[in-house]
């Protein structure tokens, strides 16, 4: 099994697709920015997740074999707004996805998944950098799944249109509501933990997160 980190956008769709085409068991999830941002992003997680749950076809096959029912929704913009001070907001992005990923984790231990999926792609953000990449995934003790990793973002939009989430997933991108205009593409691994200790501690985030979380009946 793998835990899904579903955003809203295009990508962890055709990631979620993908896996499902494999055979995976996969719990979704999503880290809901709201009140920061509005529920767009995790509507249209829901409709992508549903509308996979309603194909015809093979896909939508495992994906009612495959697919949990439920979607466990997470609110992370309290801890998220503590990395938009000066001295850590040019690392905000890599905070965020941290933030994600041990969400991820801690759902993982409880659903005794493997690994935790996502639909990131090399280079696309600056999140999305080699050594970005790499202090993102050292919160997890999930394997990681990224199968659009080495993927071109046009011909992620194409395969999206292909199996119809392409139009479900439009709309503004809300994951940079409080990002930097200037994110940085390298991180400092001893700065970040560093700044996650000073606003309270990295685990102290994630259960603080965990404690506000809810279930959608998909």
């Amino acid at each position: 099994m793998c835990i899904a980190l579903v955003s809203g956008g295009i990508d962890s769709p055709v990631a979620v697709a993908r896996m499902l085409r494999e055979g995976w068991s996969i719990h979704p999830v999503h880290c809901s920015q709201e009140p920061v941002t509005g529920p767009e992003a995790e509507e249209k997680t829901i409709a992508a997740l549903r509308y996979f749950l309603e194909m015809e076809g093979p896909l939508g096959e495992s994906a009612r074999q495959n697919l949990s029912r439920e979607l466990t929704v997470i609110p992370v913009a309290q801890q998220l707004s503590l990395f938009t001070e000066k001295w850590c907001h040019t690392e905000y992005f890599i905070h965020m996805k941290r933030l994600y990923c041990g969400l991820g984790d801690l759902v993982g231990t409880q659903k005794g998944a493997t690994h935790l999926l996502t639909g990131e792609n090399l280079g696309q953000v600056s999140s999305q950098t080699l050594g970005n990449l790499g202090a993102i995934e050292m919160v997890t003790s999930l394997r990681m799944l990224r199968p659009l990793l080495g993927i071109d973002k046009t011909v992620i939009m194409h395969m999206a249109q292909s199996m119809g989430t392409y139009e479900l997933s439009l709309g503004p991108e809300v994951c940079d509501a409080l990002g930097p205009s200037l994110p940085t593409t390298v991180a400092n691994l001893e700065w970040l933990e560093k700044s996650e200790e000073r606003v309270g501690g990295f685990q102290n985030l994630v259960e603080e997160a965990w404690k506000n979380h809810r279930i959608v009946q998909l």
